[in-house]
């Protein structure tokens, strides 16, 4: 059983007045779970761009935004996807809050638009924002769990179309992030088909190490992660790391 509370992944794109923090952090059904909002708004102040799953309703947007702005002194807001995605009983929004100061929301990019209409279980959901000099598509993912390891990996090797997708919806935007809860290591080989893409498509966190999941007595597997182009998005640092409540690990 899974336990995601809490934790982040933390990705920084460097800009000549400072730096920008991104985040990706599956909320466990934000707006229905019951949550201490404000501590899990001191863990989001420490970021500037958060991109959240498992988003359950506006609600708990409303009331994280409330927490930031307390405990931060400036501006924030947020954008929830249009509708939720999902299949059957369970569906839920895909959402992003920011400080204001930092990043501006450009214009949601949307769903991505399957071939198929079962490709995804939850089609990913992007949006284009600005932050200094650096415009970039922040798509974000959450992959089907499925009992079966191979309904997870089908869905892992159908990431090179989303990634195609975005970067023709924007044409002149050549900076797709992807982030999110892949419910795989990134080092699968559902993902080989994105990781050999002319592009230079690598994920950020070494599946090896950086572990993402609260189990019941430690940190157990690595299903969280980002996709970034080498090729384009230079302004990526290399600093990266896991934000753990009682201890974060940086990489430099």
């Amino acid at each position: 059983m899974r336990y995601i509370i809490l934790f982040f992944i933390l990705f920084s794109s460097l800009f000549p007045e400072n730096t920008v923090l991104i985040a990706s952090f599956n909320t466990l059904r934000l707006g229905k779970n019951k949550k201490d909002y404000y501590q899990v708004s001191k863990v989001l102040s420490k970021f500037d761009l958060v991109g959240l799953q498992e988003v359950m309703n506006e609600n708990g947007l409303k009331i994280l935004k409330g927490n930031l702005e307390k405990i931060t002194g400036k501006k924030w807001e947020y954008h929830i996807s249009e509708k939720p995605a999902g299949s059957g009983e369970y569906k839920e929004y895909f959402a992003y809050i920011w400080q204001k100061e930092k990043v501006s929301l450009k214009e949601p990019a949307g769903y991505y638009q399957e071939e198929k209409p079962s490709d995804f279980e939850r089609e990913p959901y992007g949006v284009w924002f600005k932050a200094g000099e650096f415009d970039f598509v922040y798509v974000l993912a959450h992959s089907v769990y499925g009992k079966k390891e191979r309904e997870r990996i089908l869905e892992a090797s159908r990431y090179i179309l989303v990634y195609n997708f975005f970067r023709k919806m924007v044409p002149l935007e050549k900076d797709v992030i992807i982030a999110g809860d892949f419910n795989l290591p990134a080092n699968n080989r559902g993902f080989r088909k994105l990781t050999v893409h002319p592009e230079q498509i690598e994920y950020v966190l070494n599946p090896d190490e950086d572990l993402t999941t609260l189990g019941k007595k430690s940190l157990v597997n690595s299903y969280d992660n980002f996709f970034i182009s080498r090729k384009h998005t230079k302004e990526f640092t290399g600093r990266y790391g896991v934000y753990n409540y009682i201890k974060i690990i940086m990489k430099r």
